[in-house]
C-alpha cells in the first residue's frame, strides 16, 4: 500500500505541537509497518533524520507553503500531482490542512479549532483561509482524527460532522519528562531560580497563552504571601507580545520573574521537573501537552477550566478561570499553603499520565488510516 503523508511541519529544531505529534506517530507507524510504502511530502529541504525507514520515499514539492495563497497552491495543485504520480492509496495530513482537488481517501488530523474561538489571535490571511477552507476540508475528509474528546465535540458541532466519522488519538509527553531526585531539584533551582521554589509556564508566548493574566496573578500572589517564590516562563516570543514586554519591564516583583526563552527538551524537562507547580492558564488548547509533561514529572498543575485542559489534567490539577487573574492567584496561594493538597495532586498524576502514550496514539492513528482505505472497498 502507498501511503502519502503531509510532513511539511517536520522541521529540524522546530518540532512544536503539530510537528511533534507528526514525528512521534509517524516514527512508530513506519517502523511497525515495513510492508507498506510511505511517501513523505515536504515543502522544503528536509533533515535526513526524518526519514524513518527504508520504506519511506521523501519528496520535496513547491512552493514552500507558509502563506495562505501558498497553502492553496501546495495542497490543491502540487499535492494532487504527487498523489497521482505515486498512486497513493491514502493521504494522511496531520496539520489540519488538506486538498479539495483529489479523490484519494484522506485522513485529516484537526488538532483544534482555536482559530474559530479566538480569531483575533491569528494573522488575518491565515484566519481567513482557515475559516473558509477548514469546514470544507472536514466535510471532504474520509476520516477525521483529533486529539481530545473536547475537540471531537467541537468539530462535530461547529462543522456538522457525524461523530462516527471522528476518531481520537491523544497526544503524549516526551520520555525525557521524568521525576527527579531532591538533590537534582536543588541543582535545578540553584541554576535557574537562585535556589528558590518556583512556579513554571512553558509554551510559545502569544495572546492565547494568556501570559498577561499569569503575570497579574503572580503579582497578586506575591502581594498576599511572604514568599521568595519565583515564576519561570519558558518559551519564545511569538507575536502580539507588546503587552507582555511592557509588563515584563514595568511590573512589581519583576525581579522574581525569570524569562528563559526557548529551551531544548533536555533542559526544559529538568526545569519542569524541578518546579513547585505548573501554571498553565491558556485561553484555549486542543490538548495542552505541557500539562501532561508536568504530571509525568510528578509536578502538580493549575490549569484553565476551558476546552480540553480539565480533561487532560484530570484530578492531578487545580482548575482556574483564565479570564480572572484573581482566581489564578487564589489557586497559586491555595497550592502554596496546603502541602496536603499538593501531595494529593502529585499522587494522582501517575494514573492520569498512564492514560496517554505515543504508542497508543500511533496505533489509533493507524486504525483511522485503515478505515480510510477500507471505506473505498
Amino acid at each position: 500500500m502507498n501511503i502519502a503523508v503531509n510532513t511539511r511541519l517536520l522541521l529540524s529544531g522546530k518540532l512544536e505541537g503539530i510537528g511533534w505529534y507528526t514525528y512521534q506517530t509517524l516514527k512508530r507507524i513506519v517502523a511497525l509497518h515495513p510492508e507498506h510504502h510511505f511517501i513523505f511530502l515536504f515543502d522544503r529541504p528536509f533533515d535526513p533524520s526524518f526519514i524513518f525507514g527504508k520504506n519511506v520515499t521523501p519528496v520535496v514539492i513547491g512552493p514552500q507553503a507558509r502563506h495562505a495563497v501558498l497553502f492553496y497552491l501546495w495542497f490543491d495543485w502540487s499535492v494532487p500531482f504527487i498523489l497521482r504520480k505515486y498512486k497513493a492509496d491514502v493521504f494522511l495530513t496531520t496539520d489540519g490542512l488538506s486538498s479539495l482537488n483529489t479523490k484519494v481517501p484522506t485522513c485529516l488530523v484537526i488538532h483544534d479549532l482555536a482559530f474559530e474561538h479566538y480569531p483575533e489571535h491569528m494573522k488575518a490571511s491565515h484566519r481567513i483561509y482557515l475559516r473558509h477552507f477548514s469546514p470544507r476540508f472536514a466535510k471532504k475528509a474520509t476520516r477525521i482524527v483529533t486529539v481530545s474528546e473536547y475537540s471531537k465535540n467541537d468539530i462535530a458541532e461547529r462543522y456538522h460532522i457525524p461523530r462516527s466519522k471522528i476518531d481520537i488519538t491523544n497526544n503524549a509527553a516526551h520520555d525525557a519528562y521524568q521525576p527527579i531526585s531532591w538533590q537534582e531539584k536543588e541543582e535545578v533551582k540553584n541554576k535557574y531560580s537562585n535556589g528558590c521554589e518556583y512556579f513554571v509556564f512553558a509554551g510559545a508566548l502569544h495572546p492565547r497563552k494568556n501570559i498577561v493574566n499569569l503575570l497579574k496573578a503572580f503579582i497578586r500572589f506575591k502581594k498576599r504571601n511572604r514568599s521568595n517564590m519565583k515564576l519561570i516562563i519558558v518559551g519564545r516570543m511569538a507575536w502580539k507580545y507588546n503587552e507582555v514586554e511592557e509588563m515584563k519591564n514595568e511590573m512589581p516583583f519583576k525581579e522574581d520573574v525569570i524569562w528563559l526563552g526557548y529551551l531544548d527538551v533536555a533542559d526544559l524537562s529538568k526545569v519542569i521537573a524541578g518546579a513547585y507547580a505548573l501554571v498553565y492558564a491558556s485561553l484555549f488548547e486542543g490538548f495542552g501537552i505541557p500539562i501532561l509533561e508536568a504530571l509525568q514529572c510528578n509536578v502538580p498543575a493549575i490549569v484553565s477550566n476551558t476546552s480540553s485542559m480539565p480533561e487532560v489534567a484530570g484530578s492531578a490539577a487545580l482548575i482556574a478561570d483564565p479570564l480572572d487573574y484573581r482566581d489564578i492567584a487564589d489557586k497559586m496561594t491555595l497550592l502554596y499553603k496546603d502541602e496536603t493538597l499538593r501531595s494529593k495532586l502529585i499522587a494522582a498524576a501517575p494514573a492520569q499520565v498512564a492514560k496517554y502514550s505515543w504508542d497508543k496514539a500511533a496505533n489509533e492513528l493507524w486504525k483511522s488510516l485503515m478505515k480510510c482505505v477500507n471505506s473505498n472497498k
